[in-house]
């Protein structure tokens, strides 16, 4: 008797609340209205997509679909570790990617110093305005940028020529394959980056720069003691 009294009890809280729920959807539904897009996209273009992940656990049949095809748990991921090239391929995927980081840290936050110290306005929003528009340039033009510059006929290879007299075979060579991929991502990358270091350094107080030039303070010891303390995480 108790716990059936209860459970109404829970019952009457449970609708209570939805109650109240569907009347502050109804009191307030701008605020959900405009929600409902990006709540559309997230489901859409992010979650509904990961259904496909469980391709990776069935021997997948392109006429009987994703659903109907078998499952085979880990077959995949057994073939993949035990074949003779999972090695060099998880080498070379975690040197590809520490090289990525390492290469990539600083040329953002040194061209967010330098656009920092751009006094020229026209000037610093120029430079800012180049700098990042590369990455809007979609993979394709990239590539094809690439292609242009670094091929035997290319710009860098007809300055190598003027100089020494040869030329550099970069995209047939694979050793420069990983040097064209990783500077190639910061060029097209470095400019967007940087804005995320401006506003660091833009709430930075303004009176501990002053306070530094009235000490004295070199622009070097400003930048080592003021603006990368101040765009370091807490």
């Amino acid at each position: 008797m108790q716990m059936d009294l209860q459970a109404g009890i829970k019952k009457r809280k449970l609708a209570h609340k939805w109650e109240n729920a569907i009347k502050n959807m109804k009191r307030h539904w701008q605020l959900y209205f405009i929600i409902l897009p990006p709540l559309a996209y997230i489901i859409i273009f992010r979650y509904i997509p990961m259904l496909g992940v469980q391709i990776a656990f069935k021997d997948y049949d392109l006429v009987k679909g994703i659903w109907k095809s078998p499952w085979v748990g880990f077959k995949h991921f057994k073939n993949f570790i035990s074949s003779y090239q999972f090695k060099r391929l998880m080498l070379n995927t975690i040197g590809l990617s520490v090289y990525q980081v390492v290469a990539g840290f600083l040329p953002p936050i040194m061209l967010a110093i330098a656009l920092n110290y751009m006094y020229n306005e026209a000037v610093r929003k120029t430079v800012q305005m180049v700098t990042y528009m590369p990455y809007f340039i979609s993979t394709v033009l990239i590539v094809s940028i690439m292609f242009q510059v670094l091929s035997v006929n290319g710009l860098v290879n007809k300055i190598i020529k003027l100089f020494t007299g040869r030329t550099i075979h970069f995209l047939g060579d694979p050793k420069w394959f990983k040097t064209i991929y990783v500077f190639s991502g910061i060029w097209q990358n470095t400019g967007y980056n940087a804005i995320i270091y401006l506003a660091a350094l833009a709430g930075i107080n303004q009176e501990l720069y002053e306070a530094a030039i009235v000490d004295g303070a070199s622009i070097w010891q400003r930048i080592w003691y003021i603006d990368i303390p101040g765009i370091l995480p807490d």
